[in-house]
């Protein structure tokens, strides 16, 4: 891969290890917020031979920096570091995918999310499929939750899902 470069900035570029490629991010793989002007985004190539020069950057809020799964004393908890999840100290048998699919709704309780937000964030850019592949994994992760907890999965109408802990506990 010769060392083309997409980027208007030559500065970025250059942090960047050799013979890496970066190109704009189709606008469709991109988030579309309403009231929001459309996002830019970017995708860098790197040669399977080298590392990255930076470590990956992950959002703010999607890291906690506190050390007890999340969830608090929700009886649906996710340890991401250890990349166990459990409910009502039952430990949950779950795929790639659906472990991150419930870290992240777990980790943004009463948040709505589109289908299409979800497809972006956990199966990621190069994704090609629909809304119908997170159905599936919710419907999925609804039936490992057990009849007790698979409330906790919201379905919004006509728009997505939200993870609402229970109350009461």
């Amino acid at each position: 891969m010769a060392n083309t470069r997409y980027f208007p900035s030559a500065d970025v570029a250059d942090l960047l290890p050799p013979g890496t490629t970066l190109l704009p991010a189709p606008p469709h793989t991109l988030p579309k917020l309403p009231g929001r002007p459309p996002m830019v985004g970017y995708l860098v190539l790197v040669p399977a031979d080298q590392q990255p020069a930076l470590p990956p950057f992950t959002a703010p809020d999607d890291t906690p920096d506190r050390e007890e799964p999340e969830g608090g004393d929700s009886p649906v908890r996710v340890d991401t570091t250890r990349r166990t999840a459990e409910v009502d100290g039952r430990p949950l048998d779950l795929t790639y995918l659906e472990f991150e699919l419930l870290a992240h709704l777990v980790a943004h309780p009463h948040r709505v999310h589109t289908r299409d937000q979800l497809v972006t964030t956990v199966w990621g850019y190069g994704h090609v499929g629909d809304g119908r592949t997170v159905d599936v994994h919710i419907a999925r992760l609804r039936r490992k939750l057990g009849a007790e907890h698979r409330g906790t999965i919201r379905t919004v109408r006509r728009v997505g899902y939200k993870y609402v802990p229970p109350t009461g506990r």
